[in-house]
């Protein structure tokens, strides 16, 4: 258990135990004590910690809650304790002052833990599945899948830090319309590449991957004369050819793209699988089963409107052929009934927004408990240059790739830029400041202070006199406290982040712990004539080096030894 966790349980006890005493007291009487918040006041003259349990009380009390306030500060024991003092504040919020000697604690227990601080087990045991990207395999990668990269695979990260057995997943949607769009535009590129003169689909792939693919099918082929015999083909067979040929290469730059964005899948979920393995039909079933099923026109309708959604929704067409909803169905129950995942997250694109309640609803029919899914809904990207918009098309094939944004301002700054904002909220992407060497890049500014430590940690390796235990109650500078209260909060915002499901938080705390540790640096220098001091300040910044790491290994970025 960390320090912060000990103190907290401990303040909720002392509360817990002065209700109980003003109760024995005859102050007042209340049949159940609510659950026993803690917030970290904005002001810090306000205390380390407040609780508004006073306020939650007057209709059981009877009580005014500054009346109530009293009673339970009046009956509180404090001795032996981590508090200082309480105080009242307001219209009866309880302030605590933390005594000044915890915060040494941070660092023995980063010592002993090392790369492990900052992990709790919290949800050990459960079976957590986070599908994100998942774009359609019928071209490159682009600026939106650069961003949903980024946030699923740092909260993959956060949530194998609480404890969570974690499976990345990406759902390669190789069947339906896409797919037969996408062998539309490889046939009519082949023709004209064999010399036909037809149109291209108006609504085809127009991006030059696709003259690619089929000029380098045919050079395979062995040239042009050797082709004919495709143009003689079943047309439907031709596409199926061109199509498995073009998605077998898409699908291994795709794996060989996001390796360099330092993304590792555990599975590739094939949507084509689920029609060949009859999942399709025995989500079907489930749904037909559940009564939440008709008929209508032909076709089959499940009672989406039972559940709170505007309309019914169609699952096979009068035409015999399950909808793209019917498919995402199967899908999510092969997660939740065949595979048994606990837990399974979304990241979805803002125009998915309104499939959330419908899916949700399958589940409930299907016997889901559909809080057991959770969508993180990621808002567009701009992708800025000189100060202007720079457009793309992924239709026209006039975009930024992911090779090309890797390649242009290296994966750290493309998957801390990405976090930097909620997940919910817009983005402008800065080229410019993605590449640019120096604080204003948040990036460069929290590696420089992991490579700054790393240079002081060089310098002082050969000083005897830093060897043996150190007084870590010599730290008494307002910098060297702050420094070691971010410290203290790294558990917690790795929690946070996780029951929120917003990484920026992680990133946020990699800059506000940068902030810390460089206002130290400028204002306590390490190697000073007091050696007792300066070991308890080498100290310090050596457990800043391993926190800083922890968090950089949880964002997917390198801690540079050297800059």
């Amino acid at each position: 258990m960390y320090i912060r966790e000990k103190i907290e349980n401990q303040i909720k006890a002392l509360i817990a135990g002065s209700v109980d005493a003003a109760m024995e007291a005859g102050d007042f009487s209340v049949e159940a004590l609510p659950e026993i918040y803690l917030e970290v006041p904005r002001e810090k003259e306000h205390g380390d910690y407040a609780t508004n349990i006073a306020m939650q009380l007057p209709k059981q009390a009877h009580k005014a809650p500054r009346v109530i306030a009293e009673s339970i500060v009046r009956h509180m024991n404090i001795d032996s304790s981590y508090v200082e003092a309480v105080e009242i504040a307001g219209p009866g919020f309880i302030n605590f002052k933390l005594k000044s000697d915890w915060v040494y604690e941070v660092l023995l227990e980063i010592e002993a833990m090392q790369e492990n601080y900052g992990k709790t087990q919290g949800n050990a045991g459960k079976k957590y599945n986070l599908e994100f990207i998942s774009a359609n395999p019928t071209g490159p990668m682009h600026m939106g899948n650069a961003r949903g990269g980024a946030i699923g695979d740092i909260l993959a990260a956060i949530a194998e830090w609480t404890g969570y057995d974690v499976t990345r997943e990406f759902y390669v949607n190789d069947a339906g319309n896409q797919i037969a769009k996408f062998g539309d535009s490889l046939d009519a590129r082949f023709r004209q590449l064999m010399g036909e003169d037809i149109p291209f689909p108006e609504d085809g792939y127009q991006g030059n991957d696709i003259r690619v693919h089929m000029e380098e099918f045919i050079d395979q082929e062995g040239g042009a004369d050797a082709c004919q015999k495709y143009l003689t083909m079943d047309e439907a067979e031709r596409k199926g050819i061109f199509v498995d040929y073009a998605l077998e290469k898409n699908l291994k730059k795709m794996h060989a793209d996001l390796e360099k964005y330092g993304i590792h899948y555990d599975i590739w979920f094939s949507e084509q699988s689920l029609y060949d393995q009859g999942a399709i039909e025995s989500a079907l079933k489930i749904l037909q089963d559940s009564g939440a099923v008709y008929e209508k026109e032909g076709a089959l309708w499940f009672t989406t409107s039972e559940f709170g959604c505007e309309k019914d929704d169609v699952l096979v067409r009068q035409n015999g052929l399950p909808t793209y909803f019917m498919g995402d169905i199967a899908y999510h129950l092969n997660k939740f009934k065949t595979r048994g995942f606990d837990r399974c997250i979304n990241v979805w694109g803002a125009d998915h927004h309104g499939h959330i309640a419908r899916l949700k609803a399958a589940m409930q029919a299907a016997g889901v408990n559909p809080d057991h899914l959770e969508i993180v809904i990621m808002q567009l990207v701009r992708l800025m240059r000189d100060g202007e918009i720079a457009r793309m098309s992924k239709r026209k094939g006039e975009m930024i790739t992911l090779t090309d944004l890797i390649e242009e301002v290296g994966r750290d700054a493309a998957r801390f830029l990405f976090n930097m904002r909620s997940p919910d909220s817009h983005l402008d992407f800065d080229l410019d400041l993605a590449i640019e060497q120096s604080n204003e890049n948040p990036v460069f500014y929290v590696q420089y202070a992991h490579a700054r430590i790393c240079s002081i940690l060089r310098q002082m390796a050969e000083d005897k006199n830093t060897e043996g235990p150190a007084n870590l109650t010599l730290l008494r500078e307002k910098e060297e406290l702050t420094l070691l209260d971010m410290l203290s909060n790294l558990p917690n915002e790795i929690i946070v982040a996780e029951e929120k499901m917003d990484p920026s938080r992680i990133t946020h705390y990699a800059m506000d712990l940068a902030a810390a540790f460089h206002s130290f640096y400028n204002a306590c220098r390490v190697r000073v004539e007091d050696i007792e001091l300066m070991k308890a300040r080498l100290a310090l910044i050596k457990g800043t080096k391993q926190v800083l790491a922890n968090v950089l290994e949880i964002l997917g970025i390198d801690a540079p030894e050297r800059m």
